[in-house]
């Protein structure tokens, strides 16, 4: 899948992802390959993202997150 997450100052990651966690405000969930079309909001937290050569985390402040054919972009407010 790629990933983009973009702050309104810069994008702070664009990649390829095996499986990506995220804190929405009603609790947190997991995407994965083909995953179904979703529009979410995010609360402050984690986002996790496995690149399957590795692991990496953002901690967002809250913001949205889009997944469409295997594209996911998160507006994040602010990384911490």
């Amino acid at each position: 899948m790629n990933l983009e997450i973009i702050t309104p100052d810069k994008k702070v990651f664009a990649g390829e992802a095996v499986s990506v966690t995220f804190p929405g405000t009603e609790g947190q969930f997991q995407v994965l390959n083909n995953h179904a079309p979703l529009v979410s909001t995010l609360g402050k937290g984690e986002v996790l993202i496995d690149t399957g050569s590795g692991r990496q985390s953002y901690t967002v402040d809250g913001g949205v997150v889009e997944v469409l054919n295997n594209n996911i972009l998160v507006l994040a407010e602010a990384i911490l």
